[in-house]
């Protein structure tokens, strides 16, 4: 069975509900998460901090969704990002559908004269992308071997990351619309 073509694009208001959708389905069964993948994302998109938020699609269906924003690191280090969420509806798991779009994702990342990008994430996923645990680059609460960072230039910073306050909702943020 030939696999559909994997669009990769920006996402659009149209699919802000979609994303939602998409991102609850992708983390429905996951140990690891609280389920607040979705109200981070709408949490970012309302306080204007969605740097970089991008869908997959196929057969004009979106299946995917990876987002992208800001940063803060205490040695004043600045334009680093945070990967995620990341989000891929289970039956189109495993395609490659994730690796399309971090590999885009980080394109777009270069193309805003990005310093670099750090993620929480699978110790056994990430290093294939480039990211790796950085000695004195740490997260607070965060096991260091589930912490990873990739410098696009320069050196890499050293202090705590800090994520936007988006990463702490637990419910809705404000008068989103949640679907």
């Amino acid at each position: 069975m030939m696999q559909s073509a994997i669009a990769i694009r920006d996402e659009t208001d149209a699919d802000i509900p979609v994303i939602t959708e998409v991102t609850r389905e992708a983390f429905k069964t996951l140990d690891v998460s609280r389920q607040t993948e979705h109200y981070i994302i709408l949490a970012l998109r309302a306080a204007g901090a969605l740097a970089v938020s991008l869908v997959a699609e196929t057969e004009g269906r979106i299946v995917g969704h990876i987002a992208f924003s800001p940063v803060t690191i205490s040695d004043g280090s600045r334009d680093w990002y945070a990967l995620g969420p990341i989000s891929v509806l289970p039956a189109y798991q495993r395609k490659g559908i994730g690796t399309a779009l971090i590999y885009k994702g980080l394109e777009r990342l270069r193309a805003l004269n990005a310093g670099g990008c750090c993620l929480v994430g699978h110790p056994n996923y990430y290093p294939r992308f480039g990211f790796r645990n950085v000695e004195g680059l740490e997260c607070q609460g965060i096991p260091p071997e589930v912490f990873f960072a990739l410098c696009f230039r320069g050196a890499y910073p050293r202090g705590n990351v800090h994520f936007h306050e988006a990463f702490g909702v637990t419910g809705p943020p404000g008068d989103a619309l949640i679907i």
